[in-house]
């Protein structure tokens, strides 16, 4: 495969899961009950996903939003009483977030109401075919994770 062929398979990849992604994503928002966004429940997976006490900083660069963004997100999870955030314990300029009983059920009922929400995708596509998607996806993340992560050069 030349590299054009490699450049417009890569685009018809990355292109085909940004438009599930804005799908999904539209859908999963009009389940998220209390008035919260994706943004919220995407910090809180975050959280239970990779286990808190994680900086308000560590957060927004994993998440790759703004510090502001990030302080905005946690206030909003805290007043819900989602999220715990305390002082760090060697750091006094910094904070540690921790979730909370209460935002990890937000987060496991927010799972729960996207199965049904989302029946029509098993019903067309076979629990085979996604579990072996998975993979893929999975490596692809990685990649990207360890190029954010990389030092930019230039």
């Amino acid at each position: 495969m030349d590299k054009e062929q490699a450049g417009t398979l890569v685009f018809g990849f990355f292109n085909e899961i940004g438009i599930v992604s804005q799908l999904a994503s539209a859908l999963f928002t009009r389940l998220i009950p209390l008035g919260l966004h994706l943004s919220h429940f995407i910090v809180l997976n975050h959280l239970a996903r990779l286990g808190d006490g994680r900086t308000p900083l560590q957060i927004a660069n994993a998440l790759q939003v703004t510090k502001a963004t990030m302080t905005h997100t946690l206030t909003v999870l805290g007043r819900h009483g989602f999220v715990a955030i305390e002082p760090h314990p060697t750091d006094r300029r910094s904070k540690l977030v921790r979730l909370t009983p209460e935002g990890r059920a937000f987060r496991n009922d927010a799972i729960a109401r996207l199965a049904p929400a989302f029946q029509f995708v098993i019903e067309g596509v076979s629990a085979d075919e996604l579990l072996a998607a998975l993979p893929v996806l999975e490596k692809v993340r990685k990649l990207l994770d360890a190029e954010r992560d990389a030092p930019s050069i230039g």
